[in-house]
């Protein structure tokens, strides 16, 4: 019985400090999502398995502390990170929370931080190379702290497909809404935000964030998928990735779209287009910089691939999601 249930589990990290407010809203709101489907039974949708999980002392397990389902099986497809109201937990806490959540990363978990659970998640070294955010008040702390990547608090949240980072202490409620709405749909992500009364940017209203699959369970296509996201899918190659992922090339391919349901191709500009997005959303670079600076060298090209995946010319693009005055050439 237990495995005819489509379940996605979403494991909610509980460690030293953490706001409460945010484990239990975020608990509230996926129980939300849960009863809507009920209410409008959709195929293929998983039931929302909400766990949350800790260790009592630094050297010991961390473990599920409570289960929304407790009779299932399965594993977080998602771990969220809540803030923390003031400190963070001590170096040694900070070893044993980022271990554990590198191996649910390893698994083909997204992992999501709210605010300064970002300082959590960055002791995995996960975000080496990355772009995030974090609270306005910690972003020169963060960038101190961690050199190795760029801290950009004026962007609310940066969605890089398998890590998503979110800047405000409330941001907890529009982290959940986008987990919704990758695992169970942009409609009920909104009818849950309406139930909530609490505002959610309904990704789809324009192509869609590109949610990768993550959790197929082929450990060397996801290592690729690991290293794509991280790179962000530039000057990479068929062969580079075969080797990356230390398959001969056809196989690669083979395994590759069994796993993603995409040609190694087709997921580069899907997270292209997504680097490209976020660029025409928060600076006023112009559209022939910002295909190169996301791997393309025509400009033209670059255009083309933008508008099948948004549906919509970078230019056009801009005018309705820019949030600046933006310096463009079309």
């Amino acid at each position: 019985m237990t495995g005819q249930i489509n379940v996605a589990e979403i494991g909610l990290l509980v460690y030293p400090g953490a706001q409460m407010a945010a484990v239990h809203g975020l608990t509230d709101l996926f129980s939300v999502a849960n009863r809507i489907v009920r209410e409008q039974p959709m195929a293929n949708v998983p039931l929302l398995r909400i766990s949350h999980w800790s260790a009592t002392v630094p050297d010991a397990p961390i473990e599920r502390i409570f289960d929304s389902q407790p009779e299932l099986t399965s594993r977080p497809v998602a771990v969220l990170i809540p803030p923390s109201l003031d400190t963070l937990p001590s170096a040694e806490w900070l070893q044993t929370l980022a271990a554990w959540i590198t191996r649910q990363h390893s698994a083909g978990a997204v992992i999501g931080s709210v605010c300064l659970g970002v300082f959590v998640l960055a002791e995995t070294g996960l975000l080496t190379g990355r772009t995030v955010t974090t609270h306005w008040t910690q972003g020169k702390i963060l960038g101190e702290r961690f050199p190795l990547l760029t801290v950009d608090v004026d962007k609310p949240m940066i969605d890089d497909g398998d890590l998503i980072t979110t800047a405000g202490l409330m941001a907890w409620a529009e982290l959940g809404l986008r987990v919704v709405e990758r695992l169970l749909g942009p409609s009920i992500a909104t009818a849950t935000a309406r139930f909530l009364m609490v505002e959610h940017s309904d990704s789809a209203k324009c192509g869609g964030n590109f949610a990768p699959i993550l959790g197929h369970g082929d450990a060397a296509i996801l290592k690729v998928q690991h290293w794509l996201q991280a790179s962000g899918a530039v000057e990479v190659s068929l062969s580079t990735m075969a080797a990356e992922a230390g398959l001969e090339a056809r196989t690669f391919l083979r395994r590759f779209r069994a796993a993603t349901g995409l040609k190694p191709t087709q997921y580069c500009q899907h997270l292209r287009v997504g680097k490209a997005r976020e660029m025409l959303e928060f600076t006023n670079r112009t559209v022939d910089h910002i295909a190169w600076t996301v791997g393309y060298q025509d400009p033209g090209a670059f255009r083309s691939t933008f508008k099948k995946i948004t549906g919509l010319s970078p230019r056009d693009y801009r005018g309705r999601f820019g949030v600046g005055t933006a310096v463009d050439n079309g």
